[in-house]
């Protein structure tokens, strides 16, 4: 591999011109694409096979006029006062005139007012599902009401999903990348041309991303979800080849040969990071949730596609950078020497060496620390997020917490049973059955007259929880609904709604997420055994993994799930975790951490194989690389933590578990446990039986087999004395 990605580097550094103009073109295609064929993205997660999707199914065939989306208008009186009926007619006759509204429930016919009088709701059903609904329709929808007065009148229900929005917060963290490379290089020509280089990769990614969308549904976070790791990889891909050039060049190479080796011998480390990580997202897929898949390919595309840029592009960039990519004061000719760059001793060899006197005490206090921070995650819940947990002053909060006021939160997440039967007689019988029993079921409030489709085949069964529609409560009524209405005979009946279809999908997540961990832990001994030809460097490597994801899950859990803390990131409603975050965090994670643990020890065995005593090699792992994966690490924590400034609620608690797991991962596992590991495991580390040595490939991530071949070479241009 790495003879291969030396001659591309050596090509890519000759033919700059052309290799920028094919990414620039490509770019421009790309671009045109995403404006002439971009879709809408989707907040629809369904989820195939389970009993609410199901119904979902049935009832568009069975009864469309209710199958599309729904909305909730909150209307309220002044405090003290109560709702005259004349006031609220104008707010249902301007909902009815809306484009695509099949019904609209007059609050005083149907009894949605409150006790009091001062509370009503008005039920809004569309002609289409949510997706479906057009922007025009949905700006109506909110625009209901407003000239009023005297009332307060809220927006709320599926019809107010949004598409998230990518907006300047983001931009803070590129900005804190730019500056931690300038302190990293010295050089704003380095830290421009590296940052520039990840920024095209993005834009080619997101760009073939979009152009997709008009053929394929994505969730909104999809994108939100590439870009986040296209930069943050992206970034990093190109300071790992940047920083082995610049060394190369100390050690006397003419520029295109440090190309060349920077390019076979970090850009086979590269590509083996990107692969780990495309593989851990491509593998969402084997769970079999169609929204879940999308996002984890989506991803793994904009981690290819960084790959290609920094493998290629980048080379090319640094060709037309020549020696401004060095500080300005090691630009003459002598200036630049291994003294002056990043292979003299610094802190990181200062640090190997500390760590090789204190191993036992790191890894007692290491460990202990982070399995008291994973402690909180044995409490850990998991759901589909609702407007409880949007951001206040949004309006589909605020609706959340006038019907909240008003009526209680079980009216925020309403079920629906659906009872399909042969005939009107059989599906009436079965209703009436159906409703005595759902009635006295623990958590549940009160369940409204069944509606019956013209052919009385299939009934609706609105029912209201006690509670909220992620609260504990509310999931022990919809499993215990289900099992009461089971042996009701003469018609088949299912519980959905936009409450159960949550508890569904993130059962089958949580269902999925130990098979998931399997498979990734399972995944990354391999590829470590074939990378460092070893048993136990793998085995350390996942167990390093296990204490990053379980610590980065507990304090999750004991911010955003629990409240501690939650106002430093702009956690307004504690709730549970968004219901695909676990198991996202995991893939990523995963990828990430091999890619530290790549560029860390790689160094490490490949001074080892050269003679080097195995504690002198690992501090001289430490030396040559801390400085470089520190800066990585800055650099993947400030993109994702630029995502925590976002007010959606899915997209911060992502940013801030990547971000936490980042810090995590680098700077304790990597950075403090690894190098104690390795100092205490000594010549033992690298221990490989025969048998399976002799197995195994030899994909020369260190570039071993490239060093030797450059060496003969030389050695057969060098004259023979006469």
């Amino acid at each position: 591999m790495a003879t291969l990605l030396y001659r591309l580097g050596r090509f890519s550094f000759r033919r700059r011109g052309r290799i920028a103009a094919v990414w620039l073109l490509l770019l421009t295609l790309l671009g045109v694409g995403a404006a002439t064929l971009m879709g809408p993205t989707s907040d629809k997660f369904s989820m195939p096979g389970t009993e609410s999707q199901q119904a979902l199914d049935d009832l568009e065939r069975q009864f469309p006029q209710a199958g599309g989306a729904t909305g909730t208008i909150v209307v309220a009186a002044p405090e003290g006062e109560k709702l005259d009926p004349a006031a609220v007619a104008p707010v249902v006759k301007e909902a009815s005139g809306i484009d695509g509204v099949t019904a609209v429930m007059e609050p005083f016919q149907t009894g949605s007012v409150s006790q009091d009088g001062r509370y009503a709701l008005i039920q809004v059903q569309f002609d289409k599902a949510t997706d479906e609904v057009t922007d025009e329709q949905k700006s109506a929808y909110e625009a209901v009401g407003a000239d009023v007065e005297g009332l307060r009148v809220e927006h709320g229900g599926e019809v107010m999903g949004g598409e998230v929005e990518i907006g300047s917060t983001e931009a803070l963290g590129v900005l804190v990348a730019a500056v931690v490379l300038v302190v990293t290089f010295g050089s704003l020509v380095a830290a421009g041309m590296t940052l520039l280089n990840a920024l095209i990769g993005v834009a080619v990614g997101m760009a073939g991303l979009f152009s997709l969308t008009g053929v394929i549904e994505l969730t909104s976070t999809a994108p939100v979800l590439a870009l986040m790791l296209g930069l943050a990889v992206g970034i990093d891909y190109s300071l790992f080849i940047t920083s082995r050039y610049r060394q190369y060049l100390a050690e006397g190479l003419q520029p295109e040969e440090a190309a060349g080796r920077a390019t076979g011998t970090a850009g086979s480390a590269v590509v083996f990071a990107g692969a780990t990580v495309v593989i851990a997202l491509a593998g969402l897929s084997v769970v079999g949730i169609p929204f879940l898949s999308v996002m984890g390919l989506a991803a793994a595309g904009t981690v290819a596609v960084a790959v290609l840029v920094a493998l290629t592009l980048l080379p090319a960039f640094l060709s037309f950078a020549g020696k401004k990519i060095l500080p300005r004061k090691q630009r003459h000719p002598g200036g630049y020497t291994a003294q002056d760059g990043i292979v003299a001793e610094g802190f990181g060899f200062t640090w190997g060496r500390l760590v090789t006197k204190l191993r036992i005490p790191l890894l007692v206090v290491g460990i202990l620390g982070l399995g008291a921070l994973t402690l909180p995650a044995q409490d850990m819940r998991i759901a589909l997020p609702d407007a409880g947990t949007a951001a206040e002053g949004s309006p589909a909060r605020e609706a959340y917490d006038l019907t909240s006021e008003g009526f209680g939160e079980g009216f925020n997440g309403r079920l629906i049973a659906v009872v399909n039967g042969e005939d009107a007689q059989s599906t009436g019988a079965a209703a009436e059955k159906a409703t005595a029993l759902i009635k006295d079921t623990d958590g549940i409030l009160t369940v409204a007259p069944p509606q019956l489709n013209e052919q009385g085949t299939t009934a609706l069964l609105a029912i209201v929880p006690e509670a909220g529609p992620t609260a504990a409560v509310t999931e022990d009524a919809v499993h215990d609904i289900r099992d009461r209405v089971a042996d009701i005979e003469g018609a088949d009946i299912a519980l959905t709604g936009a409450t159960a279809l949550g508890i569904d999908v993130s059962e089958k997540l949580a269902d999925a997420l130990p098979v998931y961990l399997l498979l990734v832990v399972g995944l990354s001994i391999l590829l470590l055994m074939l990378v460092f030809r070893s048993v136990l460097v793998p085995l350390k490597a996942a167990l390093g993994f296990l204490l990053t994801v379980g610590a980065t899950f507990g304090i999750t859990v004991a911010i955003f799930q629990e409240g501690h803390l939650a106002g430093l990131v702009g956690v307004d409603t504690p709730g549970p975790l968004v219901s695909f975050l676990p198991i996202l965090l995991i893939g990523i994670l995963f990828g990430l951490a091999m890619d530290y643990e790549v560029f860390l020890v790689s160094r490490m065995r490949e001074d080892f194989v050269h003679g080097a005593d195995p504690q002198a090699a690992m501090v001289s792992g430490m030396g040559h690389n801390a400085r470089v994966v520190t800066a990585a690490a800055l650099i993947m924590t400030s993109v994702f933590g630029g995502f925590v400034l976002m007010d959606d609620p899915i997209i911060k608690s992502i940013g801030f578990a990547l971000a936490v797991g980042v810090v995590i991962d680098a700077f304790v596992v990597r950075m403090a446990l690894v190098p104690a590991v390795m100092s205490l495991l000594g010549r033992a580390a690298w221990w490989l039986p025969k048998p399976v040595d002799k197995a195994l490939p030899d994909l020369d991530i260190e570039g071993e087999k490239l060093n030797r071949q450059l060496a003969a070479e030389t050695r057969d241009e060098t004259p023979v004395p006469v």
